[in-house]
C-alpha cells in the first residue's frame, strides 16, 4: 500500500467536489428530462406552417451541424490521445470549447423539433426520441469522469487511466455515436416521407 501525503483539507475539498459533481449532474440529468418532455408534450400542440416551419428546419438543422459537429471533433481527438497523438490537456481544452457549442445545439434541437410536427404514433419517431434522451443522459454522465481527468498531469496517457474510467470513455463514446447516428438517420427518413 502507497502512502500519498495528502492533508485533511485537501481530502475535505476533493469530498466536497465530488458531493458538488453529483449534485450538478442530478440537476442537469433532470433538466435534460424536463426539457426532452417538454419538447415531446408539446410538440403535438405546436404546428407551424409554410414559410416559418421551412425557418425552423434550417435552424433545426444548424443546431445538428453544430452539435454533432463539435462532437465529431471532440470524438476525433479523443481518438487521437487514444493513439498517443494528442495529448490529455489538449483534449480537455477542446472539450471546454465544445461543450457550449454541443449543449446549446441540443437546446436548439429540443426547441426547434417541437415544431416540426413529430410523427409520435411512428415507433421509429420514438427510437429517435429516445436516443435524444439518451445522448443527453450520457453527455452529462461524462462530467464527473471528465473532471477528474482535468486534474490529471495535461502528459497522461490512456493506458494510465485506471480500467473503469478508460471503460467509462469507450461507452460513453460509443453510446454517444450509436445515439446521434440513430436520430440523424431516423430524422432524414422521416422528412423523407
Amino acid at each position: 500500500m502507497s502512502y500519498i501525503p495528502v492533508s485533511r483539507r485537501t481530502i475535505r475539498r476533493h469530498r466536497e467536489s465530488e458531493r458538488s459533481t453529483r449534485r450538478l449532474v442530478v440537476a442537469l440529468a433532470s433538466a435534460a428530462v424536463v426539457a426532452w418532455l417538454l419538447s415531446v408534450t408539446l410538440s403535438p400542440l405546436l404546428n407551424l406552417d409554410g414559410f416559418v416551419h421551412n425557418i425552423d428546419l434550417v435552424v433545426h438543422d444548424l443546431c445538428l451541424v453544430v452539435a454533432f459537429g463539435a462532437i465529431i471533433l471532440v470524438d476525433w481527438h479523443g481518438f487521437l490521445w487514444l493513439i498517443r497523438r494528442r495529448g490529455l490537456g489538449e483534449i480537455i481544452r477542446l472539450d471546454g470549447a465544445a461543450t457550449p457549442l454541443i449543449w446549446g445545439g441540443l437546446a436548439g434541437l429540443l426547441a426547434t423539433g417541437a415544431f416540426l410536427s413529430p410523427h409520435l404514433e411512428n415507433p421509429m419517431t420514438d427510437v429517435k426520441l429516445a436516443a435524444v434522451l439518451v445522448l443527453s443522459l450520457n453527455g452529462i454522465m461524462l462530467i464527473p469522469l471528465m473532471r477528474r481527468l482535468a486534474r490529471l498531469p495535461e502528459d497522461t496517457a490512456f493506458t494510465g487511466l485506471s480500467l473503469g474510467q478508460r471503460v467509462h470513455l469507450l461507452a460513453c463514446l460509443v453510446v454517444s455515436q450509436v445515439c446521434w447516428w440513430t436520430a440523424i438517420i431516423i430524422g432524414f427518413i422521416n422528412a423523407e416521407s
